[in-house]
């Protein structure tokens, strides 16, 4: 006899935080192999996990069921009383309209019923029900609770109150979990049903993948409440069967193929098609008739125009590279629709500047946009430091441009207050972000919570190397002590093989210190949204869903060392010169760069520490690139590489200055022939191989990604192209070898350049204001 069809309808990822213990990618991968056409995704209260879990499974070919288990308040979901008395309610979007109320829901369950859970009430379902399907829910749920109370006409009147909440879309759940009190439910619905004319649908109530993993869920839970596992009393499940069972298992359990078929006929109700791919850029209010485009072109014009006429205080290529390179950025900003982010940019800047509130000089890559600098977004000059806007913003790549932009650590929250007046309270959000269960924390977690000796587990987690995004698997290939510990302490290894279950798990969602969503429209019409801490407005999605939806972030990071600077000019200003202006500074200054020389930079920005002191020393910096070099150098990559020693070498003659090629000199002349930055390896393959900076950004991609097959394809086009430039092939493949090793260590220069004349302009002031700098 065949297995009958089945799909789990009701399933807890491990975005029901510290309660689900289910990878989106391993419950996809075990529906594959079970052959399920669909599964679906219902979260405790939130929607956090919705949208990874919505394009994993579409690559994986299994349609996604898109929900949330509710919360349902008893009374109104404004009254904050009846903290235990919440009911469950399982809720699938049919199709995008009921996507979208789902949206809203889980949303306003956040922001006006939060009591303890995230609470919707009967009035947001009568007003949001359109396109969503409902189930009965668990034992908690808004029928189960009367039948065990041996009331079943109060659990009638509940089903036929949601079943007109949700007409022709309820379905009595029955569960296959094995608990006693289920099993009475399960008994009296199946009878129940038919008679009360409703569908009733076979669920798991699925919290993790496989049945071995029901101890490691139990530990979870203790986690979650800060328990052990021997606490009398504690939130436990009295059952080991919330796993993902096959449907021949589901069969078993029920033999009644009507309940197992309503799972599949849901599943064939439910399908919703997700808007993505298109950007929602925030509008900026344009004057005067103009459009954004004619508005940011007329005002980066504009700002070029007042930047060339100040003094320079380096040196500066000709005027018309300039004119040149602005019409070549503003053209492909306006083609790719950008002006509108460009406009909302340099408005808050400027806003920030009218309060005298300090802004960094620039972040990322951002600083080698000249309409940027232009705009005054950014303070860095990018034409005689070779910083590029390919780097920034790649024409033949479509993406968001991305612009960070540091402020004063103590004003920051005014940017914000001012960004959510001008574009609108709902259109404005804090954007999420996950803290995950890493190694060592989850060893220390699992061991409390099963009661081991703290000194024990403490020296378990301190054999976890100290490297960065170390798992457990290859803390275990890597120690030999751990593997010994595994395999001769019974203790031990029970503890790892929790601690395997449960790590990289999410722990938390918290709010992103800098990131901040701007849209056109409200939020609540792209994304879920919730309370953060402090009561600020946070989408679920993280940053690249916030992506993946089409909306653009902004990154308003506080910076310390800018608020520092500003109280150091402020006191110059008042005992020592009233026009001091720190933007005007020579970058050529004697006194600054013997500072620099003698290491003597506590208070410095990113010059500090004492490993970069001791580079220092050698290194010597004496203009200004130095500075550059040092910020790009001072990295685990190139240090660990030698990267430095062999820079440091070349600079002082100790080494000879070699080019892998004599046309590489202008490239390389600056750096003494080391691959340093990204964007030599850009102009590397420009002047090679023909590529545009456009082509050369995407090859420095590929290389970061690694990914076998485009770099294959990559070496050929670049071995190609040389090769038409009359470069021998054996020294085109050599080439490419020693630039897709440098890739690898290079950093972004004009990130670099930016913080390199931050940290400039923090050792002026102590070289020459040392005691207003250090007040």
């Amino acid at each position: 006899m065949a297995t009958p069809e089945f799909v789990h309808l009701h399933v807890h990822t491990a975005y029901s935080l510290l309660d689900g213990a289910i990878r989106v990618k391993d419950l996809l991968a075990q529906a594959q192999a079970y052959g399920m056409p669909a599964v679906a995704i219902t979260d405790h209260g939130s929607m956090f996990g919705v949208l990874d879990f919505y394009q994993k499974a579409k690559a994986a070919g299994i349609k996604p069921l898109l929900g949330c288990e509710l919360y349902v308040a008893p009374g109104s979901r404004q009254e904050k009383t009846g903290k235990g008395d919440n009911r469950h309610l399982v809720v699938l979007a049919k199709n995008l309209e009921g996507y979208h109320n789902l949206i809203r829901l889980v949303t306003r369950a956040h922001q006006e019923g939060f009591y303890y859970r995230p609470r919707v009430d009967k009035e947001l379902l009568q007003e949001l029900n359109g396109g969503l399907i409902a189930l009965s829910s668990c034992l908690h749920g808004v029928v189960a609770p009367e039948l065990l109370n041996d009331d079943p006409a109060a659990a009638e009147a509940n089903a036929r109150e949601y079943a007109e909440i949700f007409p022709g879309r309820f379905y009595l759940e029955v569960q296959a979990n094995n608990l006693p009190e289920q099993l009475k439910v399960n008994e009296a619905l199946l009878e129940l049903g038919p008679r009360w004319g409703l569908p009733v649908v076979a669920t798991n109530d699925v919290h993790y993948l496989k049945s071995e993993d029901a101890r490691a869920h139990d530990v979870l839970l203790c986690i979650q409440t800060g328990k052990t596992v021997n606490t009398s009393g504690r939130m436990k499940f009295q059952t080991d069967q919330l796993y993902f069972k096959s449907p021949a298992e589901m069969a078993r359990i029920f033999p009644y193929p009507e309940v197992l078929a309503a799972s599949v006929e849901i599943a064939a109700r439910c399908d919703v098609a997700l808007e993505l791919g298109t950007y929602h850029f925030p509008a900026f209010p344009a004057t005067d008739g103009d459009s954004m485009e004619s508005l940011m072109t007329r005002l980066a014009r504009e700002g070029l125009k007042e930047r060339l006429a100040a003094p320079a205080h380096h040196f500066r290529p000709p005027e018309a590279d300039y004119w040149q390179r602005l019409e070549y950025e503003t053209n492909i900003l306006v083609q790719m629709g950008y002006a509108g982010y460009f406009l909302v940019v340099a408005d808050i800047i400027n806003f920030a500047r009218q309060r005298q509130i300090p802004v960094g000089p620039g972040r990322g890559s951002a600083a080698g946009s000249l309409v940027a600098y232009a705009l005054k977004i950014t303070d860095l000059d990018p034409l005689p430091y070779g910083l590029f806007f390919e780097r920034f913003l790649n024409p033949e790549r479509v993406s968001p441009p991305d612009i960070d932009v540091d402020f004063c650590y103590e004003r920051r929250g005014e940017i914000i207050e001012y960004v959510s007046k001008t574009y609108g309270w709902p259109n404005v959000a804090h954007i999420t972000t996950f803290g995950s269960m890493k190694t060592r924390q989850v060893i220390r977690d699992v061991g409390r919570a099963l009661e081991a000796p703290y000194p024990e587990v403490d020296k378990i987690a301190k054999l976890v190397p100290e490297k960065l995004n170390v798992t457990l698997e290859q803390s275990l290939a890597l120690e030999p002590r751990l593997r010994e510990l595994r395999d001769t302490n019974p203790m031990v290894a029970d503890i790892l093989a929790v601690a395997e279950v449960l790590e990289g798990l999410p722990r938390h969602a918290s709010t992103h210190a800098s990131a901040v969503v701007i849209a056109d429209r409200p939020l609540i019409e792209y994304l879920p949204l919730y309370k953060g801490s402090k009561g600020e407005q946070v989408t679920q999605f993280d940053m690249k869903g916030v992506e993946k939806v089409g909306l653009v972030k902004f990154d308003f990071l506080g910076l310390r060392t800018l608020t520092v600077i500003d109280q150091a000019v402020r006191l110059i200003r008042r005992s020592h010169d009233a026009d001091f202006d720190i933007h005007s500074i020579a970058l050529d200054d004697p006194a600054t760069f013997a500072l620099l020389q003698a290491a003597n930079t506590a208070g410095v920005f990113q010059l500090e520490s004492a490993g970069m002191r001791s580079l220092m020393v050698r290194l010597k910096p004496s203009v200004f690139e130095d500075i550059i070099a040092l910020v790009a150098l001072y990295r685990p990559g190139p240090m660990e590489s030698g990267m430095h020693d062999d820079y440091v070498r070349r600079k002082h003659g100790e080494s000879k200055v070699e080019y892998p090629l004599p046309t590489l000199s202008p490239i390389l002349k600056e750096t003494y022939g080391v691959i340093l930055y990204q964007e030599q390896v850009m102009q590397i393959a420009a002047a090679v191989s023909g590529f545009s900076l456009a082509e050369a950004d995407l090859l420095r991609r590929a290389m970061g990604k690694k990914d076998q097959a485009v770099m294959a394809a990559q070496r050929d086009r670049f071995v190609s192209g040389a090769v038409a430039q009359a470069v021998p092939k054996g020294k085109a493949v050599e080439l490419f070898t020693l630039i897709e090793k440098f890739a690898g260590y290079g950093f972004n220069k004009s990130h670099s350049a930016a913080y390199a004349l931050v940290a400039y302009q923090t050792a002026y002031l102590k070289a020459h204001y040392p005691l207003e700098f250090l007040a």
